[in-house]
């Protein structure tokens, strides 16, 4: 029998995956607490997610993300080694340049992820490895909170209430103080990926205005409840303030869990920085996400097809010209263009606008959520399979707990409402900046005069709407119809 003394002599695999981060991270803490010699990995795996491979946007993140955690990790005292391709097969060769025996690593709860943790656990096993995995991207399990009958949540409502009645009172691990170097192997250079844009580097604009990585991820939670989080629950539906955390990248990425995110808020609140109702405000927008993650492992198909299979049937509109100018921000709806400007520019976009957006393109447009769902995988930042694929399908009314299809937001009410100034629109439509706030959220409506006097000629520096509101709102209605009268 192996002593304990050779046991520990062997190094433990880490493999880092949507977890970016030192503190709060259980398999990096049990791989310490093991006493070996510590051979931290991430493996860039294009193959498994198939057609969700990282998109542009979010793989511009994880360049600085693995930059950061790179940093971290030799500031303690090890290294955090880079490999591409399958990580089957890349986890083997480690075993077999370092003679590790262990290999350990948080679960992922995306489908093909899902099927990989197990395929992985599997080889491994067979050839004699201890095999040891995680929680750590929830706040709770997916697959754990069910309901009564024993049968997954169908309504957020209920789902959060179940959450809340459960105790989530487990402190985050600590920052670990040093790790134990492991052995002097080959790894990838970071560059040699080629994660970030060249030419052209549509990604310039997310530099000043992005700080990837763990130590990121805590000031920006620190500033939000320094911040906006007091006057979270009146304003956060307001894109022409900075009223929002903007943690879902840090999320995303796990270099920030939601653990420590949900401890940080409810301390603030027991000192009294954070009112309560801001507090559990901002939680239940933490807990839409722990619906997303929940929903998408009882859900496979949840990225691809209707949890609604009758909207399978649904008479989508297929005009790639409006497409075009949905995308480019050029619909002639202000709100909608600044939202997708604002995309564009920097790798994200305001909540109550991403609902805005999503409607016009679904509802107005009749484009199939699909194609915005793509569009949103490869511009944002935060780009998330389970929150992308939930969102999309509760503004197209097809997914579970889903806004009525009957609801089609007016993008000109929205505007006037949420972003009542109009200096949301004047920063990312500055050619219509000169306009009057009467007319801002309607440029169509202003007299020749004014728009004369603004600088605009309409469909020459910006465009009339595509599409006009009231006939794209009576035709959805009418699909609609026609779609439960055929059922």
């Amino acid at each position: 029998m192996e002593s304990m003394t050779s046991l520990n002599a062997q190094p433990v695999v880490v493999w880092f995956r949507d977890d970016l981060r030192l503190a709060d991270n259980p398999a990096l803490t049990a791989a310490i607490a093991r006493g070996s010699r510590l051979i931290a990995v991430y493996i860039l795996d294009d193959e498994t997610p198939g057609s969700w491979r990282l998109g542009g946007a979010a793989r511009w993140w994880l360049h600085h993300s693995l930059a950061a955690l790179g940093k971290n990790i030799e500031r303690l005292g090890g290294a955090l080694l880079l490999r591409r391709g399958g990580p089957a097969a890349a986890i083997k060769s480690l075993i077999q340049e370092t003679r590790a025996r262990a290999v350990y690593w948080n679960r992922g709860y995306a489908p093909f992820t899902i099927a990989q943790d197990r395929a992985v656990t599997g080889e491994l096993e067979r050839e004699g490895l201890e095999v040891r995995t995680f929680p750590a991207s929830t706040l709770f399990e997916p697959g754990s909170i069910l309901n009564q009958d024993g049968k997954p949540f169908r309504l957020y409502g209920a789902f959060w209430r179940a959450c809340l009645a459960r105790d989530i009172s487990d402190a985050p691990l600590a920052l670990p103080q040093r790790l134990p170097g492991g052995p002097n192997i080959p790894s990838d250079d970071l560059e040699s990926w080629q994660l970030r844009p060249r030419r052209p580097n549509w990604a310039e604009g997310f530099e000043g205005l992005w700080c990837p990585g763990e130590k990121g991820a805590q000031r920006r939670l620190t500033d939000f409840i320094e911040g906006p989080a007091t006057g979270y629950a009146d304003s956060r539906d307001r894109p022409d303030k900075a009223s929002t955390s903007r943690l879902s990248p840090h999320l995303r990425f796990g270099e920030i869990s939601p653990r420590q995110v949900w401890h940080a808020v409810r301390a603030a609140q027991a000192a009294g920085l954070v009112p309560q109702p801001a507090a559990d405000k901002f939680l239940s927008e933490l807990g839409w996400r722990e619906f997303a993650y929940h929903l998408l492992y009882h859900h496979a198909s949840l990225p691809d097809a209707p949890l609604q299979p009758q909207f399978a049937e649904f008479p989508w509109n297929a005009d790639r010209q409006h497409f075009s100018a949905w995308r480019r921000g050029r619909t002639g709806y202000p709100i909608v263009d600044a939202g997708m400007r604002e995309l564009w520019a920097t790798g994200w976009m305001h909540n109550r606008v991403r609902m805005i957006v999503a409607s016009f393109l679904v509802k107005h447009l009749l484009i199939p959520w699909q194609e915005g769902e793509r569009w949103f995988w490869d511009t944002l930042v935060d780009a998330d399979l389970a929150n992308n694929a939930m969102n999309w399908q509760w503004v197209a009314g097809c997914g579970t707990d889903a806004a009525p299809y009957f609801r089609v937001f007016n993008p000109v009410l929205q505007g006037e409402k949420f972003d009542p100034d109009g200096r949301y629109v004047r920063q990312w439509v500055p050619e219509i900046a000169a306009l009057p706030d009467a007319y801002i959220h309607k440029p169509w409506t202003a007299p020749n005069p004014v728009q004369l006097a603004a600088g605009i000629t309409l469909n020459k520096n910006y465009p009339a709407p595509i599409v006009d509101h009231a006939m794209a709102r009576r035709r959805a209605l009418d699909a609609f119809a026609r779609l439960k009268t055929r059922q």
